[in-house]
């Protein structure tokens, strides 16, 4: 079980992993080994999601979501199996993590009173009006 949330869990048979050659460092292991990690979650059939959270996660997912609804990961970033697959599964649960959080309310622009709006100018002309008198005190 890998744990999202306090109270969202995935079960490891959720998720399908695929090993494929990758590009980058590592030398000619590049060319024999298979280390990059392609990680596959059917985000649209776990039974472990809440509805609002595959809402979110489809639209946080962008290119990575099929069609079909499935979540496609790739890592390639190390030259280990291992530690491609760790880092695969992190940017699973940090993306879930990330859907599960409420969206920030939305901010309602307000406009200023009338009255707010005129006793502003007034403090204008006046600090105008201060200015003015120094002015033609010197002058």
């Amino acid at each position: 079980m890998i744990q999202i949330t306090d109270n969202i869990f995935l079960d490891e048979l959720e998720i399908s992993e695929t090993f494929v050659r990758a590009t980058g460092p590592g030398g000619q292991n590049v060319n024999k080994v298979s280390t990059a990690v392609q990680l596959r979650f059917d985000m649209r059939n776990s039974p472990n999601l809440p509805e609002r959270v595959k809402y979110r996660l489809t639209t946080l997912a962008g290119k990575r979501l099929t069609s079909e609804g499935v979540l496609i990961i790739n890592a390639r970033e190390f030259r280990t199996q291992t530690r491609n697959r760790i880092a695969a599964q992190e940017r699973l649960v940090a993306l879930l993590r990330q859907a599960c959080e409420p969206p920030p309310k939305r901010r309602v622009s307000t406009r200023p009173s009338r009255k707010a709006h005129q006793k502003r100018l007034d403090a204008k002309k006046k600090q105008g009006l201060l200015k003015k008198m120094r002015r033609e005190k010197f002058d």
